[in-house]
């Protein structure tokens, strides 16, 4: 059965001005993945601001990258929701268009228990054949607790998890309690300023937004991993944590977006609306990106990190 390994990126959404999914630029962005040479794309993600759309944009954005990757690349697909209803629908999807897994975080707004979170990822499981990503996420959800991971990752369609958490300690408790159960569920990091680390006690890779932005850093760090390099894996892992405090300086996603834009791709209008006085702090917070991402991209050269030359 199918587990993400490796470099996924959690895919921004790119916008037209009516609203709708820019499905031409959203080709590019995965063309762009697969040059430099990404394992897997995460679509319908958090960066890419799912909650703000249809189930219908949902399924069609799927769809578009789905076809557009051609098998050339992973695609696990967010399929979550507030409910057990939706978040199906979402997985039987992506499981009509050949997908290789969906990716699953708790149900969010209303406060919820480990118990009924515990049920919601074992009604979604029980209703697709496609393997299931858990998807801790603090930042937006109820955590989801070492113990329930530890169950869930009995069931034989449950193979991956990625932590957003940021928390090595609790990664840590993560992976050695699902390895007593004798499961080798896979563990991805949603934080990319600990990769490097992460790699080195036992994840298996990553799914996070700067993958499609930064993909030759991402990828360089997993590389370089893999050569047994450690000290090249730190290396590139310490270039680009500058340019993360940048992105992080605007509300989220907006800066994300901002520096995915200075890759050459027309993002869209944000779909939260802003102040005057966050639209002038938008201003300054891009200004800072591009210096910092010109500077990065100076450092691939020097690295030779790009696989698209």
């Amino acid at each position: 059965m199918f587990k993400p390994s490796g470099v996924y990126a959690a895919m921004l959404t790119p916008f037209k001005a009516d609203g709708e999914v820019n499905e031409e630029v959203l080709r590019q962005m995965v063309d762009f993945m697969i040059a430099k040479g990404l394992h897997g794309v995460f679509p319908i993600s958090s960066v890419g601001e799912f909650v703000h759309m249809s189930l219908e944009q949902c399924y069609r954005f799927m769809e578009v990258v789905a076809l557009q990757a051609k098998g050339k690349i992973a695609v696990t697909p967010g399929a979550s929701s507030t409910c057990a209803e939706n978040s199906i629908k979402l997985a039987r999807k992506a499981e009509e268009l050949g997908c290789d897994g969906v990716v699953i975080c708790p149900p969010y707004y209303y406060p919820i228990s480990q118990g009924n979170m515990e049920k919601h990822f074992e009604l979604i499981a029980d209703a697709t054949t496609l393997p299931v990503i858990l998807y801790n996420i603090p930042l937006f959800a109820t955590p989801i607790s070492g113990d329930v991971v530890e169950r869930l990752s009995r069931r034989a369609n449950i193979i991956g998890m990625k932590d957003s958490s940021g928390n090595m300690v609790e990664l840590m408790h993560y992976i050695d309690k699902v390895r007593r159960t004798g499961s080798d569920m896979n563990f991805l990091v949603g934080r990319e300023e600990i990769l490097a680390p992460a790699l080195t006690v036992g994840a298996c890779g990553c799914m996070t937004a700067s993958a499609g932005i930064i993909p030759e850093i991402m990828v360089g760090i997993w590389d370089a991993h893999q050569a047994g390099d450690c000290e090249k894996a730190n290396r590139i892992q310490r270039a680009m944590l500058p340019l993360i405090r940048a992105m992080f300086a605007a509300p989220f996603p907006a800066g994300f977006k901002a520096a995915l834009e200075l890759r050459g791709f027309a993002m869209g209008q944000q779909k939260q609306p802003f102040s005057a006085v966050e639209e002038q702090k938008l201003g300054s917070v891009k200004a800072e990106i591009k210096i910092i991402l010109d500077d990065l991209l100076k450092f691939i050269q020097q690295e030779r990190l790009d696989k698209a030359e």
